[in-house]
């Protein structure tokens, strides 16, 4: 490993050090991926856990410090998914949280289920091997709130004339479908394929990014490369979820391609351009400085596009 970036990103938290082995070496190190946990960020999460196995003020407050997101960023580091305290803290939700239409629900005063935030809960569910018996219920609401192109909106169900699918809510559904799958769930698989192939055309139908109908970009916000991603859509997570999946290579992802690499400093390595206002448990790395985060995704990425 003489190359100096792999060398800078493999100075950096456990975490990194387990997914560029596993992503850029193909070297998945039970060793290192054990120590996310002891050291470093993951040791950082465990340490904001309630004794009642929650954090923040439970399910889904505040907006990044709570048991929903800081479960969806455990996962997101890579930690053994056999973890008990977070097998458990995942049973509580799914437990206790559920609404009257199946979904868990954000708080009991708001009885109808966010699409967007049960696609986040199907993945890291599945991730640390929820009951099939629990997931059950937010397979059936996610494929009761499927929009006529093929996506997914979190006002679907809670707002009138939403016609149109959002690229943030239909990626994080993506994400929980691909979690259900690698889990060896079974309930209602076999309508998998047809609801994650037009899913996903929905967002090759933007090239990623661009309005459907006047080629404009939709928010410029998905350009800008953030760590963690949470709910936000951008077009480096798109990516990064085509990799995982093992997609075919598009032409309509060329133009989300230019993007990433055209933000390559010339140092070799990315930045972290934003994160989001809000409560954190930490930060994890600085706004405007060379990431980690950001570099080892767009190095896996164009190692995904280069190689298929």
């Amino acid at each position: 490993m003489h190359d100096p970036i792999i060398t800078w990103m493999m100075e950096g938290d456990a975490a990194i050090r387990y997914q560029v082995m596993r992503d850029l070496f193909d070297d998945d190190s039970a060793q290192l991926r054990r120590r996310i946990l002891r050291d470093g960020w993951g040791k950082r999460y465990m340490e904001h856990r309630n004794d009642d196995g929650s954090w923040g003020r439970g399910f889904y407050r505040p907006k990044w410090t709570s048991s929903h997101y800081t479960l969806l960023d455990l996962k997101n580091l890579g930690v053994i998914p056999e973890a008990k305290p977070l097998r458990k803290s995942v049973a509580d939700i799914l437990h206790a949280c559920k609404g009257p239409d199946g979904g868990i629900a954000t708080s009991a005063s708001r009885p109808q289920s966010d699409v967007c935030v049960n696609g986040m809960v199907l993945n890291y569910a599945c991730y640390f091997g929820a009951e099939e018996r629990d997931l059950e219920s937010i397979v059936d609401f996610l494929f009761a709130n499927r929009l006529a192109d093929g996506g997914f909106n979190c006002e679907f169900n809670r707002s009138d004339g939403v016609r149109h699918s959002s690229l943030h809510t239909t990626l994080s559904v993506l994400e929980g479908l691909h979690e259900y799958r690698l889990g060896g769930y079974r309930y209602r698989l076999d309508e998998f394929s047809e609801v994650e192939q037009r899913a996903i055309e929905f967002i090759l139908m933007h090239r990623l990014f661009l309005s459907d109908r006047t080629g404009k970009i939709i928010d410029r916000k998905f350009l800008r490369f953030t760590w963690p991603f949470r709910w936000k859509y951008t077009v480096l997570r798109a990516m990064d979820h085509f990799r995982t999946i093992g997609w075919p290579y598009d032409t309509r992802m060329d133009a989300a391609m230019d993007i990433i690499r055209g933000k390559r400093g010339r140092d070799g390595r990315w930045k972290l351009q934003s994160r989001f206002s809000g409560a954190e448990h930490f930060a994890m790395e600085n706004v405007g400085e060379p990431s980690r985060w950001i570099t080892l995704l767009a190095l896996r990425v164009l190692r995904y596009v280069d190689t298929i």
